[in-house]
């Protein structure tokens, strides 16, 4: 009968038997645990020799003798010959050393359960009843795809100290949170929330998970960043695990910068969980690279809340630099005026995705010219990504465009 248990390995001897690729991927994992691993094999195999040229792993280029073992804490043995596998195994057993026999599972000490990594913790399963291999993985990366996926409560059951973690929810689309953005949704106690985050997933959350919205409007800000700042180190104070949910990247025009300086200064742990961010990702939904060989080989990403200034004016000017305008429907006549004033050609194509990533996508197009006009018409609206560039004429990706895209053109 065996038992599953966790093993400190920190610098504590390992000896492996055998250079093969099993060997090479035992002794990576005892590596990475902190171990002293010492192979022991005539020749190396496989990809452990990379080990050793590293200087991770100490190598006696020597047939295995009792002695190899004595003072060793773990031994795992994988010579691909079941006899010295065997004998290997029964040295161990007389120095009271627990040992992993590859040839042979049941005539080891010690077995090695098929695991995963799921952020913070790691999933080990071993088969009660015979070896079975194939089942105990199977298991395994189930388990770890449900912990990635969100789909377990992982909060703490036990108090402790509070942090905060910023998750950048990408473009809308819940299927395009990050498995780390899930799974830190999965850790919630308080959840803050954005209008523009994948506000689909807040109704998967369990019941008493505290949600926050502190969503933003063009010119309406109900809750002002100060505040915002104030709840997330309020509720981490009180040892809660708070989530920033935020739309696109947290640090693309997102103010993350500012939550991560409230926490600092508070003495409160936070993390940052990069997003997919709308300034590309949206765009895309459309058919619209934002660069494109032979057609714009560089962009910029900036908010319509300001004016565009004349280092940025320069570098748009030409015809290979596509400009991206965050929060800028507002603005769409003003900047438009301001890069014709600075030199660049009028007819310079111009598209406007709103909504991207949902059932509500839309795809505004024209020009500098008469773009401003054409989405007064069509009461174009936010949250919308605005695209100026060669990029954004009709018809550059025909086949990557989707079927149901609307398009409102003008000449």
């Amino acid at each position: 009968m065996s038992t599953l248990m966790a093993l400190d390995f920190t610098g504590r001897d390992v000896v492996i038997v055998g250079a093969g690729t099993v060997s090479a991927r035992r002794a990576q994992k005892f590596v990475t645990a902190g171990a002293s691993v010492t192979i022991v094999a005539p020749e190396l195999g496989g990809t452990i020799g990379g080990l050793v040229a590293d200087g991770l792993v100490t190598w006696l280029a020597e047939p295995v003798r009792a002695d190899h073992l004595d003072g060793a804490w773990f031994v795992h043995t994988a010579t691909g010959d079941q006899t010295t596998d065997l004998l290997v195994a029964e040295w161990a057993n007389e120095r009271r050393v627990w040992c992993v026999n590859a040839s042979d599972a049941s005539a080891g000490s010690a077995k090695t359960p098929a695991t995963s990594d799921a952020g913070a913790v790691e999933i080990g399963v071993v088969s009660k009843q015979g070896a079975d291999p194939r089942r105990s993985r199977l298991i395994c990366d189930q388990l770890a795809e449900n912990l990635r996926a969100g789909d377990i409560d992982l909060r703490r059951h036990r108090a402790g100290t509070g942090r905060v973690v910023l998750v950048g929810g990408g473009p809308g689309d819940a299927d395009l949170l990050t498995l780390r953005g899930r799974r830190a949704l999965a850790e919630a106690d308080v959840v803050v929330t954005d209008r523009l985050g994948p506000r689909s997933v807040l109704a998967e959350l369990p019941a008493d998970v505290e949600i926050i919205d502190v969503g933003k409007q063009p010119k309406h800000h109900p809750v002002p960043q100060d505040e915002i700042n104030r709840i997330l180190v309020e509720k981490a104070e009180q040892g809660l695990v708070v989530v920033r949910l935020k739309g696109g990247d947290p640090f693309v025009y997102g103010r993350g910068g500012e939550e991560v300086l409230a926490c600092n200064e508070a003495g409160i742990d936070v993390e940052v969980v990069p997003g997919i961010s709308s300034a590309i990702s949206v765009p895309a939904a459309a058919g619209i690279p934002v660069t494109h060989r032979g057609v714009a080989n560089s962009f910029q990403v900036v908010t319509g809340h300001q004016r565009l200034g004349a280092e940025l004016l320069r570098s748009v000017k030409g015809d290979t630099c596509t400009l991206v305008v965050l929060m800028g429907v507002s603005a769409l006549g003003r900047i438009c005026d301001e890069l014709v004033d600075a030199g660049v050609r009028d007819d310079m194509p111009v598209a406007i995705v709103e909504n991207g990533h949902t059932p509500r996508q839309r795809v505004t197009r024209g020009s500098l010219r008469t773009i401003d006009a054409t989405a007064r018409s069509v009461g174009v609206a936010n949250p919308a990504i605005i695209v100026i560039g060669e990029v954004a004429q009709f018809g550059l990706l025909q086949a990557a465009r989707s079927l149901q895209e609307q398009d409102a053109l003008s000449a």
